[in-house]
């Protein structure tokens, strides 16, 4: 998620302060991505060096509005109009465990599968029951975080659904234990004895 771009697409709609942008921010996403008022401020000293906000007015409470430059708004506009790039490997923790824990010795991976779809199908209840709490159906704010929560459900859905797939897999394909491999990788970390000799 670009901060970046998010507070830029904020201050296109006018000038705004940090907390200010905090608060927009939340309003917007439903409060799923939280940001700290440092993080915002860093990313605006950030913003403010690149030349894509400048610093304006300050009001009787002190708070300093900063406000977007043509260049701003030209990479919100990019940003806007351009595909979100996915990484090409995974970093998903998830798939990282389960993928060890099927080549490890003594581990239960069915059990494993069943503690995360357990917790997975409660996060999913948990995000369907927020869904349909909303009050404004129709609001601009409800919209909005409609549309986040929608992502994660989907998100749930599909993690649920890769669960299954994993434990059908497994059961086809029985776990066998990956064995440490014999081959000394050709990079690493000399031995210090071997170090020191090569001084």
């Amino acid at each position: 998620m670009s901060v970046r771009q998010s507070l830029l697409a904020i201050l296109d709609q006018g000038p705004c302060y940090g907390y200010q942008l905090r608060t927009e921010f939340d309003r917007r996403t439903g409060s799923t991505w939280p940001l700290n008022v440092g993080q915002i401020y860093n990313t605006l000293d950030r913003l403010e060096r690149d030349a894509l906000v400048t610093k304006g007015e300050t009001d009787a409470q002190g708070h300093v509005f900063y406000e977007i430059t043509d260049a701003g708004r030209a990479e919100m506009r990019a940003w806007l109009d351009s595909p979100v790039e996915r990484g090409q490997g995974t970093r998903d923790e998830l798939a990282i465990k389960l993928a060890l824990a099927a080549t490890l010795p003594g581990v239960d991976v069915s059990a494993v599968i069943q503690t995360q779809r357990h917790a997975s199908l409660a996060q999913l209840q948990s995000l369907t029951r927020a869904k349909y709490a909303g009050s404004d159906p129709d609001g601009p704010e409800e919209l909005a975080w409609s549309l986040v929560v929608d992502a994660m459900i989907f998100t749930a859905e599909a993690e649920v659904r890769w669960l299954d797939h994993t434990e059908q897999r497994l059961a086809q394909h029985p776990v066998r234990a990956l064995e440490l491999s014999t081959e000394q990788p050709r990079r690493g970390r000399p031995v210090r004895a071997e170090a020191e000799a090569g001084r």
